[in-house]
């Protein structure tokens, strides 16, 4: 079995009989397709968009990626067809669940890195060796790329490039890069996407929802409903990576970055003849740093290298807010005394009140504080969603997470397990965090592996607490705290203005008797509700006060026909009465029973 790298496996269908239950083309597109895609969706393209009397029609998510019943089909078969392979029916070993997803395409790859950072999904040996995915695939023909970029162009590749280099420089399951030449003569690299690996995601993720979907309806469980955000996650994260105009603009936000770190570099765009699926830039060449043999013999000291790529990739983090996502060895190469990054496709953004709670979480661990690491944590949550967390018990589960990693040495402590033991704890504790953390962990967890392997004496938690130390000083927290004061008055200015407006409108509206309030009284409901019964009750005691007045004048009056020796309408009135003062006393016992037991 091969995969072509956009998922598309070459084995038969699955027509052989074995010993596990197959199923026939209906029975899989009815088990999991909850909307089947008729044959004549897919075919309206965003050009072909309508608009009329009654507003525009927006393509559906099916004629958007002209996604088809017969296609969703033929991508199950090969879902099918790989996971019999890999017998998934018998159960799964780590290493097995990791080959599978490499060959079941560049969807399953990105689910499998998602994955791996979700030990409340996994468990934690499986999520281990899924943070070992690469997204390397078979490359693509020659002929396929030129014939994707001249299709990208709308023009002959020898107008634009004077050269393309026949073998690959590197070939994933997304997009593949070329060394070329422009007929300008520069020196660059061309990363063509993969003709369809789009479709390809969109068809994978549309069988996912309609999975998980089904799956809802029987299995009611936090899983499940994570899940769901798993699957909305990649798909955010599919659009934004298969679009490579996003790629470009984050080289040019990166080179930004990097003009003030001497020893800090990317490729520079080439914003022209950057497009939705082809990106060019310098070609840089340099040692990678998963080669440190070959950075020693050029002159390199490795322990420079790593504190200064830490140091860096803090800054980019904590100071800021927008780092590289994927800084595994290939990503990063040395070149001309500068640390150069690669391939910024999965980048993350950061605003400053979590770059601020993300200084307090390392500084509380190591501390040793736990209070403080719990206060830092619950900003994470919502005002609302803090009213529910339990305390006592988060500062418990903390004390226990301060005392596994803040009792050790720097050196010593597991970024990726301290980073995992959080993630858990706040789903146990309803305390959403964005999503954003998960991405930041990724990259921290990947670039403490590149050290552990590849740059051993790099002490990377000391360095990051050094960094958040020397930043802290006064000049910066002062900088920092007019920064916020600035951004916070312009928004009190602004409220403010907006409040007078509003108060105008309501002073006229008052002129003109057409103002109205609607008023609630928070936390008065159950004083309302006790009151409203004592009035019940009061009500129904003036009923039987009356029906008693009544019957005895009734009585007294001698009317007739007479029962017992009393009027009959006397009579029915004593026996309602008396039924009444019954029902209340009762009502009355029963209302206080459960205050006297408690």
């Amino acid at each position: 079995m091969t995969d072509n790298g956009c998922g598309t496996a070459t084995d038969p269908p699955v027509t052989d009989a074995s010993n596990d239950p197959l199923l026939t083309d209906e029975q899989v597109l009815d088990a999991i397709s909850g909307t089947p895609v008729s044959e004549e969706e897919g075919h309206l393209a965003d050009s072909e968009r309508t608009i009329g009397l009654f507003g525009s029609r927006e393509p559906t998510f099916a004629e958007q990626y002209h996604l088809t019943r017969k296609g969703r089909l033929h991508r199950l078969r090969e879902i099918f067809a790989i996971a019999r392979q890999f017998d998934i029916f018998h159960g799964l070993t780590p290493v097995k669940m990791r080959l599978m997803f490499e060959a079941l395409g560049p969807t399953f790859v990105k689910v499998g890195q998602t994955l791996s950072m979700r030990s409340e999904i996994l468990p934690q040996e499986f999520c281990d060796e899924l943070a070992k995915l690469r997204a390397d695939a078979d490359p693509m023909p020659y002929e396929t790329v030129l014939d994707t970029i001249a299709r990208e162009y709308g023009r002959p590749v020898d107008q634009i490039f004077a050269s393309i280099d026949r073998t690959p420089l590197g070939s994933a399951s997304l997009a593949q890069v070329h060394r070329a030449r422009l007929v300008t003569g520069e020196d660059v690299a061309v990363k063509v996407q993969r003709p369809g690996v789009r479709e390809t995601m969109a068809q994978d993720i549309d069988i996912m929802r309609s999975i998980s979907r089904r799956a809802t309806k029987y299995i009611k469980s936090a899983q499940i409903i994570d899940l769901n955000g798993v699957i909305e996650e990649l798909w955010d994260s599919f659009q934004s990576e298969t679009n490579f105009l996003i790629e470009a603009r984050n080289l040019v936000d990166f080179r930004e970055f990097a003009k003030d770190y001497k020893y800090m570099d990317c490729p520079k765009p080439y914003i022209t003849l950057c497009t939705e699926h082809i990106v060019v830039m310098d070609y840089v060449e340099g040692i990678s740093v998963s080669h440190p043999d070959q950075l020693v013999e050029a002159g390199y000291s490795l322990n420079e290298i790593g504190t200064k790529l830490v140091d860096n990739y803090a800054a980019q983090v904590l100071d800021e807010g927008f780092f590289h996502a994927d800084p595994h060895p290939g990503n990063i190469i040395i070149h001309d005394g500068k640390i150069v990054m690669i391939d910024l496709g999965m980048t993350g953004r950061l605003s400053a009140r979590t770059r601020s709670i993300l200084q307090d979480i390392i500084f509380a661990v190591g501390k040793q504080d736990s209070p403080a690491l719990a206060e830092a944590f619950l900003r994470f949550a919502g005002p609302s969603d803090t009213a529910e967390v339990n305390y006592p018990g988060l500062l418990s589960d903390l004390d226990a997470i301060v005392q596994d990693f803040g009792t050790v040495s720097l050196q010593d402590l597991d970024i990726g397990a301290f980073v995992t033991a959080l993630i858990q704890l706040s789903r146990k504790h309803h305390v959403e965090l964005p999503g954003i953390v998960t991405t930041v962990a990724r990259g921290l967890v990947t670039l403490e592996g590149v050290l552990d392997e590849f740059l051993p004496d790099t002490d990377m938690i000391a360095i990051i607490t050094a960094h958040i130390a020397s930043t802290r000083g006064l000049r910066s927290a002062a900088k920092e705290e007019m920064k916020t004061l600035g951004i916070e008055g312009q928004k009190a200015l602004h409220g403010t203005l907006g409040a007078l407006a509003e108060a105008r409108t309501a002073a006229r509206m008052l002129t003109r008797g057409q103002l109205k309030a609607n008023v609630e009284m928070v936390g008065s409901e159950e004083p309302i509700r006790q009151l409203s019964y004592m009035v019940d009750r009061l009500t129904m005691a003036l009923i039987v006060v009356g029906l008693f007045v009544g019957s005895s004048i009734v009585y007294y009056a001698g009317m007739k026909p007479v029962i017992f020796g009393i009027p009959v309408i006397g009579f029915m009135g004593y026996v309602v009465a008396f039924l009444l003062s019954v029902w209340i006393v009762i009502d009355i016992f029963r209302k206080n029973r459960p205050k006297k037991r408690s």
